[in-house]
């Protein structure tokens, strides 16, 4: 009999058996109408921005002034502690410890707000208090180590502030280096180091929002439709009035919610988190369901993810047997995002020349008015907001459609687990300013968060593995690879192909093909050594040990049958004349001069006189280099013009498929 749990929430509960978990998620959902039900008037959604507005206005102005009070390194360290002046505990919602410590905040003179609003307020500090903890942690000891030259620490100095940083052996050296430059920044304005991370960053903006979560049904409450699982209803108290006097300026607003398609049907609903974006209201609708929980160790196929510049994501499965051998699933595939890349990098450009104006018309202003240059320099600033969403837009979209791509190649080839590259201090140097500016803006953060959110529907685990070596070595004989441009030039120099020089290996393919094949395999014989990150609480693996990691190699197929090999072993069979007749029998019509006229035989199309734009770019994702002779040229498809020009998706690939051998020169 299979044991049995019951998670309560806020507005129901779950029932939990072996092998589930209880998982909280979140799903956008905008409100666009609301009643009075006071004096049942239909809001409009300008209207019941504008309350929200009112209400949001109160608790941001509440919380910056509590925000403001304890903004200091004594107060930050004792909530930080976790225990108040008794020894006790404190709560873990943040507005219940700060009233445990006594911090409280009253609303302006003359206004009156229900202490649910109150609460709204601390809980909003409460959280920014929290959060400014851990980067005093990294100020301060990246302050008391402070190198001999800020810009190249020495290996001793790395040590010593990673010693000083608790939890520093695991921290990304670019967010020391990034808290560095703003340190450098501090200094060569004041003169001076700063003291701590209150005065180097100062006293933080509080954000319009309203954390309902803090709040009981006296203030808010949302349910469920019984006939409708898609729609929801969020009751909750708005002022009628910027400034209320009394509590008759509060009034009941119900707000009917279409839920996106994201949320279960059988999922529990929290309060919401309400902000305002554009004249909207838009909620942050919590939830939480039952899913499969995603195991640490105890996997027998893995999906091993590679990063790449235009080539986004490569990815592929591999099988651990029963007897220790590695095999793998498929030829794999990959991610193509090479034009939305571009369009990310035009964008990035543009907004550095819109910052560079701007700063230069702020230098032109100097502080003084001028009604001529001021407008100009607002024109400017609305425009960097443009592009800065247009950006942020950008990056959503396509972290979104690479974890997605990534989790449906393990959810094909029924893996429990996805291996992931771990990047998070790659430095991109040596490639030109413009390949560095562009390896470092990726958005490989996002996709990693977005990749754990889709996962957990499916209790796969995403565990991110060391990229020690992963695209040097040979993923069947962990040889040193030799580089090369292409496939057709084993001579050239370059570093899309790889070569296994060991002749009895052989083995030879894309160089990302060969790193998804090592971090697969990486992963799967260090499953035992995965560990959860107290911070963030994803899986890791640490560090690679020399013993596991020579077991990390790929058993090629037993066949070694080359697909160039086209000789014939009998004869040809026989092939029966056409039995259907020809689609048109007259003779096709000679090409208009325009795009009128009768349409020419076959599928040609008519409106297109030559190929897109994409075809004629060598996107360097490619295995065949792109011909600069005259004479035959390969399609446009296979020079990046797929049936979409941004981005290119391979499709899943099912374990049904043979394996392509690895010895035979494919170009897979």
């Amino acid at each position: 009999m299979d044991r049995c749990w019951v998670v309560e929430s806020v507005s129901g509960k779950l029932r939990l058996v072996e092998g589930e978990t209880a998982r909280t998620a979140c799903a956008r959902a905008v409100l666009r109408t609301g009643v009075d039900e006071a004096t049942g008037e239909v809001l409009s959604a300008a209207v019941l921005a504008q309350r929200v507005g009112w209400c949001a206005d109160l608790v941001a102005g509440m919380a910056g002034v509590l925000v403001g009070e304890h903004w200091n390194s004594v107060d930050v360290e004792v909530l930080a502690g976790g225990v108040d002046a008794g020894g006790r505990r404190l709560p873990s919602r943040a507005w219940m410890a700060l009233r445990r410590l006594g911090w409280t905040v009253a609303p302006p003179p003359g206004v009156r707000v229900n202490d649910r609003v109150v609460r709204m307020a601390q809980e909003q500090a409460g959280r920014v208090l929290r959060s400014a903890a851990w980067r005093a942690e990294v100020t301060a000891g990246i302050l008391s180590t402070w190198p001999a030259d800020p810009r190249k620490r020495t290996p001793a100095e790395w040590d010593q502030v990673r010693k000083a940083i608790p939890g520093g052996q695991h921290l990304p050296s670019n967010v020391i280096k990034g808290r560095t430059r703003q340190v450098v920044t501090f200094g060569k304005v004041n003169g001076r180091l700063p003291v701590d991370v209150f005065e180097l960053e100062g006293v933080p903006r509080i954000g319009r929002m309203l954390l309902l979560a803090a709040c009981d049904r006296q203030q808010a409450t949302i349910e469920r439709s019984d006939t409708d699982p898609a729609k929801a209803l969020l009751r909750l108290q708005l002022p009628t009035r910027p400034d209320p006097q009394t509590y008759r300026d509060w009034t009941w607003v119900a707000c009917p919610i279409r839920l996106p398609s994201t949320v279960p049907a059988e999922a529990v609903l929290h309060l919401p988190t309400l902000r305002l974006a554009d004249g909207t209201v838009r909620a942050d609708m919590a939830y939480t369901h039952v899913v499969p929980k995603a195991r640490t160790t105890g996997h027998s196929v893995a999906v091993g993810v590679d990063w790449g510049l235009n080539t986004l994501l490569s990815a592929g499965a591999l099988r651990l047997q029963a007897d220790g051998r590695i095999t793998a699933l498929g030829a794999g595939g990959q991610f193509r995002a090479a034009g939305v890349l571009a369009k990310q990098h035009r964008l990035r450009r543009h907004s550095e020349r819109l910052h560079a104006k701007a700063d230069q018309y702020a230098r032109l202003l100097g502080g003084r008015p001028d009604e001529h240059l001021g407008a100009k320099h607002e024109v400017l600033a609305g425009e960097i907001r443009h592009v800065s969403a247009r950006r942020q837009n950008l990056n959503d979209a396509l972290a979104w459609a690479a974890a997605r791509w990534a989790v449906d190649q393990a959810i094909a080839t029924r893996a429990s687990v996805i291996y992931l590259e771990d990047l998070r201090s790659m430095e991109a140097k040596g490639m030109g300013h413009t390949l560095n500016t562009r390896l470092s803006q990726q958005v490989r953060g996002k996709i990693s968060d977005r990749m754990r959110h889709l996962a957990a529907e499916h209790g796969i685990a995403v565990v991110t593995a060391p990229a020690r070596n992963t695209s040097k070595h040979c993923p069947q004989c962990l040889t040193p690879l030799q580089h090369r441009k292409a496939p057709d030039r084993p001579t050239t120099p370059g570093w899309k192909w790889a070569i296994c020089p060991n002749t009895g290996c052989g083995w030879q393919g894309d160089r990302d093909h060969g790193a998804w094949r090592r971090i697969a395999a990486r992963g799967l014989t260090h499953q035992g050594k995965t560990v959860i990150d107290k911070t963030s609480g994803a899986m890791v693996i640490r560090s690679v040990v020399d013993e596991l990691e020579a077991a990390a190699v790929v058993t090629p197929s037993a066949s070694k049958t080359s697909r160039w090999d086209r000789s014939k072993s009998g004869p040809t069979r026989h092939k029966p004349p056409r039995s259907a007749p020809r689609r048109r029998r007259a003779p096709s019509p000679t090409r208009p001069h325009s795009l009128a006229g009768k349409r020419p035989e076959g599928h040609a199309p008519t409106d297109r006189l030559r190929l897109p734009r994409a075809a004629h770019r060598h996107q360097g994702v490619n295995t065949i280099s792109t011909p600069t002779t005259t004479g035959h040229r390969p399609c446009g498809a296979a020079l990046g013009a797929g049936f979409h020009l941004h981005a290119h998706a391979t499709p899943p690939r099912w374990e049904t498929i043979p394996e392509t051998p690895s010895g035979s020169g494919s170009q897979s």
